[in-house]
């Protein structure tokens, strides 16, 4: 049976997301359609997780304008949503004086674009701010409005936030076929014989947009993916940062930064390498050595033994290295392609000028009376614990006694964390990981793996031998015995 909507978004990041939870607002039938067998699980699982402040993006750029406004929505979403965020500023150190030339442009740059409390820093001041920081430095440009995020928690949010308002998900739908009916109707046909009709269609498919946009006979662009590896310290050395530390940027990358976490770890990275294969997931030594000698010019106390984990992202960078957003000579079909950075920031003001494009090209928009921009959070017991709250902690556990039951220590997730991730719709591995935080510390999941297998089982009556990290092909066992 075919069936027919009146918006199919194609692709379950943060820039798909976002565009669902939009038009989830307004009396549409609309469905999210992602190749993968969770959202998120693109481009959007290995991003750095900042929210940029604006200083990087050139003024008449549509990263520019996007990214200027999407930076503003983050405390509203935060607060409907419950995601983490906070705005913790960012810091461009500079350690000569063409550097500081430099970080003067940026500033001139912030101020055209808007940014507010933007400034340029002394070299006093700037390591008053950040003590941990190389004492060579020359200064620094100080931007507040930066923040930091959990992005798979984002996208998980809006998701749900999403099909809570009556948006249809369909994972594991890769788009095999897009024609034109005579009608002027779309239809999108996945591998797996789902065949769906649509008035619009747009395509936010991050690496694979430029495939999509061909299957639709208007292929004007090609994706070029930019290989970023990053690497997680230790929990224990946390605490050295509080801001974003960016170099001076490149021409080809804003640089290797050092970035604190929302959970509380460190990050650095990434690297910059253009690269053939959308698939090249492998980190290097070459490119550990560059992220540390980077990350240790700014902030030298950062050792390698002290990485527990690293993955890399590849950025969907597109030709002019520009976003692409707007109408094909396809009618109904909408691109929304090469979203790399600081697409995470632009993400809510991509979603409301898509919004705007698909109205202008005729779909005619009534809001919904009974649309709830809130999502239901699942409490946390590790903030419980390190605020030392018993009362909160033993008020919980009476509520739920899987509270009592930890299964990751290295994060503090109980069972009831893990059954709220799944009861969610999250049955895999990493699902859980992006969801709950079990297995991202110290042991990488050594403790709690095969504790969580056994829950989804439980829950969910897949077999233990079924339970794959990231889909059907990776399966963790081979059998039961």
């Amino acid at each position: 049976m075919i069936r027919h909507f009146d918006l199919l978004i194609i692709g379950a990041g943060v820039t798909g997301a976002s565009i669902a939870r939009m038009m989830s607002r307004y009396q549409l039938k609309v469905g999210l359609m992602e190749k993968e067998e969770d959202v998120s699980f693109g481009t959007s699982k290995a991003n750095s997780g900042i929210i940029h402040a604006g200083i990087h993006s050139s003024r008449g750029s549509l990263k520019a304008e996007l990214e200027c406004a999407g930076n503003r929505e983050f405390d509203r979403l935060s607060d409907e949503l419950g995601f983490p965020f906070e705005r913790r500023g960012e810091l461009m150190v500079a350690f000569s004086e063409e550097e500081v030339e430099i970080v003067n442009r940026y500033y001139e740059r912030g101020l055209q674009n808007g940014i507010k409390g933007v400034e340029v820093l002394g070299r006093e001041r700037t390591l008053e701010m950040e003590p941990s920081l190389n004492p060579d430095i020359r200064g620094a440009l100080f931007a507040p409005t930066a923040g930091i995020i959990g992005p798979y928690e984002y996208c998980f949010a809006l998701v749900e936030n999403a099909v809570a308002n009556g948006v249809e998900l369909f994972l594991k739908q890769k788009i095999s076929r897009i024609s034109q009916c005579k009608n002027g109707l779309l239809e999108v046909e996945s591998e797996n014989a789902l065949i769906l009709k649509t008035k619009f269609l747009v395509n936010a498919a991050g690496l694979y947009a430029d495939d999509i946009a061909n299957l639709a006979g208007v292929g004007t662009f090609r994706i070029n993916p930019r290989k970023g590896e990053e690497y997680l310290l230790d929990r224990r050395v946390g605490g050295l940062i509080r801001r974003i530390i960016f170099p001076v940027p490149s021409k080809n990358s804003k640089g290797m930064l050092v970035i604190p976490t929302v959970d509380g770890p460190v990050m650095v990275g990434p690297t910059a390498m253009d690269v053939e294969s959308k698939t090249d997931f492998g980190t290097t030594h070459a490119g550990l050595e560059a992220v540390f000698k980077h990350a240790q010019k700014m902030v030298p106390a950062i050792r390698t033994n002290d990485i527990i984990t690293s993955f890399v992202g590849l950025r969907p960078v597109a030709d002019g290295n520009d976003f692409i957003i707007g109408a094909t000579a396809l009618k109904g079909f909408i691109n929304v392609a090469g979203i790399q950075s600081p697409g995470l920031t632009a993400s809510p003001a991509i979603a409301e000028k898509v919004k705007n494009i698909l109205v202008g090209e005729g779909l005619g928009l009534e809001e919904k009376k009974d649309f709830s921009p809130r999502r239901e959070r699942v409490p946390k017991i590790r903030p419980i614990v390190e605020k030392r709250n018993y009362e909160a902690l033993e008020s919980l556990i009476r509520k739920d006694k899987k509270y009592s039951k930890l299964v990751c220590r290295c994060e503090n997730i109980t069972e009831a964390e893990i059954v709220a991730a799944i009861k969610k719709g999250h049955t895999t591995l990493d699902g859980i990981k992006f969801s709950s935080r079990a297995e991202t510390g110290r042991c990488q999941g050594g403790f709690c793996t095969s504790r969580i297998m056994a829950i989804i089982e439980r829950e969910t009556g897949i077999p233990i031998e079924k339970i794959s990290k990231k889909g059907e092909g990776s399966e963790v066992l081979q059998s039961k015995k």
